[in-house]
């Protein structure tokens, strides 16, 4: 299967958890094949909104498009003919499997293809990710970083239109930030997918994105390219910024 990075419109979306509205009516345009990454502090319904995205959660009104066609009916998600795929925050890794089995996980619960194609896949994408020979290793003798690059690795094996990374730093030193970023954005050169980031780190979205939205109280204050998020106008997105401190060393 070819990618084919994939068009995301989102429209007047809406999301209550009793009387707690987390998400406001958003509006949001993604380009095919955009880096586009989402910040705010945590709690401004960043996870939440791509939690609707991936169709993990429904919304109490608006609605999502995939290439002009819609996401949910009537608050329920319809059959999609794009592939889309997430990169947890946790990564979401079981330990119990080896770092191969993980990355051909999907692919064999569906049944994609005979095994020696799986095998070659997963040697493929882990490569991608730098991390060749690392098929046998258990993922929970494995560091942060590298955990984080199986479940990219995991995620590519389903060649997905649409990657989504839920906090992709969370709990990563400098430097392994920094390592993670180089290879998100080296992927962005090999393939075509859509990639939605959420992240609370500016200097990782302001590095990787084409462009950003910024969250406040559910709702999207600013919208625009990296340069206009740094020198917006708005005393939240300037407060935001100033209380980041976590750097991206790449350039």
């Amino acid at each position: 299967m070819s990618i084919h990075g994939i068009a995301v419109r989102i429209e007047k979306l809406n999301k209550s958890f009793g009387s707690n509205h987390v998400l406001k009516d958003i509006d949001l345009d993604i380009a095919p094949g955009e880096t586009f990454s989402i910040i705010g502090p945590s709690g401004t319904g960043k996870s939440i909104l791509l939690r609707h995205i991936i169709r993990l959660e429904t919304p109490d009104s608006g609605q999502i498009y995939f290439n002009d066609q819609p996401v949910f009916d009537n608050g329920r998600p319809l059959p999609q003919t794009f592939r889309s795929s997430m990169v947890f925050q946790s990564s979401a890794l079981f330990n119990s499997l080896t770092v191969a089995e993980n990355v051909g996980l999907w692919l064999r619960e569906h049944r994609i293809c005979p095994e020696a194609r799986i095998r070659e896949l997963i040697t493929e994408k882990l490569a991608i990710v730098g991390l060749e020979g690392t098929e046998g290793l258990n993922t929970s003798e494995l560091s942060g970083g590298m955990r984080k690059r199986v479940a990219i690795a995991r995620s590519l094996a389903m060649e997905p239109d649409l990657v989504l990374y839920d906090e992709p730093t969370a709990e990563l030193d400098p430097v392994t930030t920094d390592e993670l970023a180089e290879t998100i954005r080296s992927l962005r050169k090999k393939t075509g997918n859509t990639t939605i980031i959420v992240t609370h780190d500016l200097n990782f979205a302001l590095y990787l994105s084409d462009r950003i939205a910024m969250m406040h109280r559910g709702e999207i204050i600013e919208i625009g390219v990296p340069d206009q998020i740094r020198n917006s106008a708005n005393p939240i997105v300037q407060r935001f910024i100033r209380t980041t401190t976590k750097g991206i060393q790449g350039g």
